[in-house]
C-alpha cells in the first residue's frame, strides 16, 4: 500500500484499443455544461491567465480546481465533465486556462510548462483569499495532473491547509520517456497535432517579439526534442530540452507530497512509459495511492450509457471518501 488493487473499469465495447479509447472522447465526446462567468487573474510578472467559473449561489466553501493538458483548455471534455459531477455534488467549480489557452494569446514571450506551479498558485491563492473557500480539491489532466501534484511535492510545509485531497490522471511522471514514447510510429498522430497547435502560438509570438522568437524553418521540428531545445528550454530558463525534462518532471517530487493524493495511469496509455507509473513512490508514500486500470488510454475512460467518464467519478468518489 497504497497501490490500489486494479480498478474493473471497462471501456465500451467498441472501443477496442487504446487509441480509440484517447481519441474518440477527444474528438466526439460533449458535456452539456456551462460556466457562469470568466474571470481574468493578472499576475505578478505581467501576464494573466483566464478562469471560468461555476458557483452555487450563497456562501460556499468547497471548490474543485481542475487543470487541463498540454494544449488543453477549460472546455476539454475532461475538465467540463469534472467540472459538472463535482458542481452536481456540491462543489463550486474552477476551470483554467494556461498562459494562452484560453482563446488570447498570452503577453509575455513565454508560455507555460510541465514544471511551472506558479500560476496554478496563484490560482490557488486567489480561490482562497478572495472567496474564502475552505476546501480545496485539485484534479488535474495529463500536464494538469503534474502540475496539481507538484503543487503539493515542490514545498510541502507552504501548501495551504484548504488544500483537502488531489487527484491526477494520465500524468507524464518521466517527461524524457515520454517524449520518446511520442517519437514513436504508433503515437506520430498525437506528436503532430501537439506540434500543430503549439507552432500556430508559435507564430503569433513571432509577431509580438520579433527577434526573439522565430517560426522560420518550423514546420521541419518532428519531434518535441527538437520543439524543446528551440523554444521551452529558453523562453523557460533551461539549458537544453534535457535539463527541461529532468528539472520539470514530477516524479521526484512525489515522495514529499503530504496531502492525500490519487494517481491513475492506465496501462494501455500510449503517452506513458514504465517509469511514469510510479509504483515504488506509492509503496513508499502514505499519501500518494497509485491506481492502474487496464484500460483507459489518454485521459479517456469513457463509460458505456454514462454521461461521466470513469474518471471523474473516480475523481469525485476519492475526493468525498
Amino acid at each position: 500500500m497504497p497501490v490500489l488493487p486494479k480498478p474493473d473499469y471497462q471501456p465500451p465495447s467498441w472501443q477496442f484499443n487504446a487509441h480509440i479509447q484517447t481519441i474518440y472522447p477527444s474528438v466526439m465526446r460533449k458535456i452539456k455544461f456551462a460556466y457562469d462567468r470568466r474571470e481574468r487573474l493578472d499576475l505578478p510578472d505581467g501576464d494573466f491567465v483566464d478562469l471560468d467559473w461555476k458557483q452555487h449561489k450563497g456562501n460556499n466553501r468547497k471548490l474543485v480546481i481542475i487543470t487541463h493538458g498540454l494544449e488543453g483548455d477549460s472546455n476539454r471534455h475532461y475538465v467540463v465533465g469534472t467540472a459538472k459531477v463535482f458542481f452536481q455534488n456540491g462543489y463550486d467549480a474552477l476551470g483554467w486556462n494556461c498562459r494562452s489557452c484560453s482563446g488570447e494569446i498570452n503577453r509575455l514571450a513565454r508560455f507555460y510548462h510541465h514544471g511551472d506551479t506558479s500560476d496554478l498558485r496563484k490560482v490557488i491563492d486567489h480561490a482562497i483569499h478572495t472567496y474564502g473557500y475552505e476546501e480545496i480539491v485539485l484534479v488535474g489532466y495529463s500536464m494538469g495532473g503534474s502540475l496539481s501534484l507538484r503543487v503539493l511535492g515542490e514545498d510541502p510545509l507552504s501548501v495551504p491547509a484548504q488544500i483537502k485531497k488531489a487527484i491526477a490522471f494520465s500524468v507524464p511522471c518521466d517527461l524524457l520517456s515520454s517524449v520518446q514514447l511520442l517519437s514513436k510510429p504508433h503515437n506520430t498522430l498525437y506528436n503532430a497535432r501537439f506540434l500543430r497547435k503549439l507552432g500556430k502560438k508559435i507564430k503569433e509570438k513571432e509577431k509580438k517579439f520579433p527577434g526573439q522568437i522565430s517560426a522560420e524553418g518550423y514546420d521541419k521540428i518532428k519531434h518535441f526534442l527538437d520543439f524543446d531545445n528551440r523554444y521551452s528550454a529558453p523562453l523557460h530558463g533551461f539549458t537544453d530540452a534535457i535539463d527541461f525534462y529532468t528539472q520539470a518532471s514530477v516524479k521526484p517530487f512525489l515522495k514529499n507530497i503530504r496531502v492525500p493524493s490519487l494517481l491513475v495511469q492506465a496501462l494501455n496509455d500510449t503517452f506513458l512509459s514504465e517509469e511514469c507509473i510510479c509504483y515504488e513512490e506509492a509503496e513508499n508514500n502514505p499519501f500518494l495511492f497509485l491506481e492502474t486500470p487496464e484500460k483507459g488510454a489518454h485521459c479517456g475512460f469513457m463509460l458505456p450509457g454514462s454521461e461521466f467518464s470513469w474518471a471523474e467519478l473516480r475523481a469525485l468518489d476519492f475526493a468525498i471518501s
